[in-house]
């Protein structure tokens, strides 16, 4: 009886050393793999910033472009493209 629980004692720590083990190597690359694609992310270029509408435009036209734009950036906002900053200043190009 004790040589097989101590079979059963060396199995259980062999198994808890793996999982112990696979665990960190899953963590460690999770982060790695977040840590790339932040960088790939910071690295993007910015968006091009948005041409004025044409002045012979009617004023109708003039303000749906400008919505449709706000949309885009305020999606680009959300995706982390743009900072509150950047955004601030779009927004303030667009509408001034």
């Amino acid at each position: 009886m004790p040589g097989l629980l101590r079979g059963v004692a060396r199995t259980a720590v062999v198994a808890g050393t793996a999982t112990a083990v696979s665990n960190r190597v899953s963590r460690r690359q999770s982060g790695r793999w977040a840590q790339q694609e932040a960088e790939q992310q910071a690295a993007a270029a910015p968006p091009p910033a948005a041409a004025p509408p044409p002045a012979a435009a009617p004023l109708a036209d003039d303000m749906t472009a400008k919505i449709e734009q706000l949309k885009q950036l305020s999606t680009l906002k959300e995706q982390g493209v743009l900072t509150e900053e950047e955004f601030a200043e779009q927004k303030r190009r667009l509408l001034g």
